[in-house]
């Protein structure tokens, strides 16, 4: 989501690398100015933004070091608009959240996901129906709600869509409910008609939060129609959506600075756990290729249950990890969205995670004949795989539709990964493994 970002702060930091006078330094900012500039940063943010780095890094003395810190602080500086991140809930449940875009940002597709995110934080969600302008809505909501286990108001019946809101409102507080979140109606373009809608459908929500979903395909536009939408209804957050797509990352820059509403979430893929809080120095960090490690810890805390792990853990030790655990880190995974996104998170990674191809979990062709071959095996079969002699292996070819030989395959591969964690595990292992991280950390910017 910000190679292209990442790579122009790289190419930057080079200019400086081995010169510290004046002329390096010129270069360096040029070169910054450029970057800034293609990935679709407001010119007025650029040069304040400029201006800032050159008289920091002149104050502690022209070089690398000093350089890099500027720029991480003045984007920090940039990204943080004063209030909250994340989610925040209201003192007294339900929290009320109201979502609002134009057509075609992803507000559909964005509500369900902030409604899965808080969903794994163990909250207990609603999310209504309101958008009655667009047919397909409620048919979406419908069928991603379902396949996500998340509960749902609608009224077929009902057309008017500040009814429906209080219908829903009502049932998110006497069903006891969390956070109500409400998907209202969104234009192609930002009309009389569809802003007086949303300022009546606040004054019967009350909401606690105001979110603007703004798609970061449409650059300036998102940043301009931010502002409008905040002008009319005071908006409380900013989420971006589609920033995994030909977002050129700039966007993020532009709208906290020129808004100055803080963004809350970034969309960071096509799948529903693909949403991530939006907290600044974090963001800096990985625009910097340096990870983020306390963001990817959070993530995989929501999903990973921590009994479940000392278990997994003792397993793999004991050299006793089946097939059934395997079929519950598949699906655990599947939990945490985006790999290649993940891989990102990790320092010193953000390089090769550019270059990965993300792997769908659910819809891979290897993954699907994995299943198949796992559910082609007895139960006794799943917890212990020394049992697979090769007439039980001819049986799971065949009852997954596969060659042996792809069977054998799988078989080695698992063997060789249980192996290896076993490995690992230890202490002596866990060593190997420190030494081996420190060693990417320690390599300089250009990683």
């Amino acid at each position: 989501m910000f190679e292209a970002l990442t790579d122009s702060f790289r190419s930057t930091i080079n200019k400086i690398r081995f010169a510290d006078d004046e002329k390096a330094l010129k270069k360096a900012l040029d070169n910054l100015k450029k970057s800034l500039l293609k990935a679709d940063v407001h010119h007025k943010v650029v040069r304040e933004l400029l201006k800032s780095v050159e008289l920091d890094t002149k104050r502690e003395g022209i070089g690398k070091e000093s350089f890099l810190k500027a720029l991480k602080k003045n984007l920090t500086d940039i990204l943080t608009a004063p209030g909250h991140y994340g989610f925040v809930f209201a003192s007294k449940p339900p929290t009320v959240v109201m979502m609002a875009g134009l057509q075609g940002s992803g507000k559909t597709t964005t509500t369900v996901k902030l409604a899965y995110y808080l969903k794994l934080r163990k909250k207990k969600v609603l999310v209504a129906a309101c958008d009655l302008q667009r047919l397909a809505a409620v048919e979406q909501l419908k069928q991603l709600c379902e396949q996500n286990d998340i509960d749902l108001f609608y009224d077929e019946e009902e057309k008017d869509p500040l009814k429906v809101a209080k219908k829903a409102l009502e049932k998110a507080k006497s069903g006891l409910y969390d956070v109500l979140i409400v998907d209202t109606a969104g234009r192609l373009a930002i009309d009389e008609e569809l802003m007086d809608e949303l300022v009546k459908m606040k004054e019967v929500l009350n909401p606690h939060e105001i979110f603007y979903v703004a798609d970061s395909m449409t650059g300036q536009d998102a940043v301009r129609s931010a502002a409008t939408f905040n002008e009319k209804l005071k908006i409380t957050g900013v989420i971006l959506s589609k920033y995994d797509g030909d977002s050129k990352g700039g966007i993020a820059i532009s709208i906290a600075k020129q808004i100055g509403i803080p963004l809350r979430f970034i969309g960071i893929g096509e799948k529903v756990p693909d949403l991530e809080v939006f907290v600044p120095d974090r963001i800096v960090s990985r625009l910097m290729g340096e990870g983020d490690i306390e963001g990817l810890a959070e993530k995989t805390s929501a999903v990973i249950d921590e009994k479940k792990v000392k278990h997994i853990t003792k397993k793999i030790k004991k050299g006793s990890f089946n097939f059934n655990d395997f079929l519950d880190q598949l699906e655990s995974m599947k939990k945490l969205g985006s790999l290649k996104s993940l891989v990102g998170m990790i320092p010193g990674l953000s390089k090769v995670a550019g270059s990965l191809k993300d792997i769908d979990l659910e819809n891979s062709k290897e993954i699907k004949r994995i299943k198949a071959m796992i559910y082609s095996m007895t139960p006794k079969e799943r917890e212990n795989p020394s049992l697979l002699n090769n007439s039980r292996k001819r049986r799971i070819a065949k009852g997954a539709g596969l060659s042996q030989m792809e069977v054998n395959r799988f078989l080695k591969q698992f063997q060789n990964a249980a192996k290896m964690a076993k490995k690992f595990s230890g202490k002596k292992g866990m060593q190997d493994l420190q030494n081996l991280l420190s060693r990417q950390n320690n390599l300089p910017f250009g990683r």
